[in-house]
């Protein structure tokens, strides 16, 4: 009896040691993950996109717009590209453009997709930083593998 008590408590001892010794690795592979989160101004420079981690994954929607206000209609600019006519009268403030990215646990965030509102057209996607200061964004959408897509760099908003 005290040899079954015994090695259970060195079972328990293990495991807690075991649980403690990667502790630290994932919460900086956290902080890591989120040095992506804020807000970016993307290349055209007539938008500006908030990314966000919501349960570990990266996602993205406008808060800005250079011109909000659709000149022909006065009204708020609508995501009118899109392919489904039933969201083509949703407003492109607030519309999210970045999906379901996660982190490499080394520079990169991946498999997640990024809509495009200019051609109403949904890409695979990664991002990544371009610098040492976390402060350029490197956004490549494609499709099917990653030699056939488009690149753009977004820039930190401070």
């Amino acid at each position: 009896m005290i040899k079954n008590t015994a090695r259970s408590l060195s079972i328990i001892i293990m495991i807690i040691m075991f649980s403690l010794a990667f502790a630290p690795g994932n919460a900086s592979a956290q902080v890591a993950a989120d040095q992506i989160t804020g807000i970016w101004l993307n290349e055209d420079k007539d938008a500006h996109v908030e990314i966000e981690n919501r349960d570990g994954k990266y996602y993205g929607k406008i808060v800005w717009l250079k011109t909000p206000i659709d000149e022909a209609t006065g009204k708020a600019k609508l995501d009118n590209k899109n392919p489904d006519a039933t969201l083509q009268k949703r407003p492109l403030m607030g519309l999210q453009l970045l999906s379901e990215f996660v982190f490499d646990g080394d520079d990169e965030w991946e498999s997640g997709t990024v809509y495009d509102p200019k051609s109403g057209k949904t890409y695979s996607c990664y991002m990544e930083f371009t610098d040492k200061t976390k402060n350029k964004l490197k956004v490549r959408g494609y499709i099917g593998i990653s030699l056939l897509g488009r690149t753009t760099y977004w820039t930190r908003v401070e």
